[in-house]
């Protein structure tokens, strides 16, 4: 379950009492925070079958369409595979921005 405070005021929308999504987010401002949430799910250091990734996210969401949500969590790097589609895992966070590195100095 999803602690109701820890989700943004724009998700709450799309998802259920266990907080499942219950349809895919037309504003692609809340697809991004759908992912995340989406790759939270994911155990870092972890490989995935495809099964695997898709019963994960079959978990998670209600309107069934694992392939959309595999896709958009590769596609928005929120995981890697390998290019075959057959294992996938969950990217580690990037680091934050160094000074003169294209950030605030």
């Amino acid at each position: 379950m999803v602690e109701s405070e820890q989700v943004p005021r724009e998700l709450k929308p799309f998802l259920d009492e266990d907080g499942r999504l219950t349809q895919w987010p037309s504003r692609q401002k809340v697809q991004r925070m759908a992912a995340a949430m989406l790759a939270a799910r994911f155990e870092p250091g972890r490989e995935y079958s495809e099964r695997e990734a898709n019963e994960l996210l079959r978990r998670w969401h209600t309107f069934e369409d694992w392939a959309l949500l595999r896709r958009m969590l590769f596609d928005w790097c929120f995981i890697d595979r390998d290019s075959d589609g057959s294992r996938y895992r969950v990217r580690p966070a990037p680091p934050p921005p160094r000074a003169g590195w294209g950030g605030a100095a």
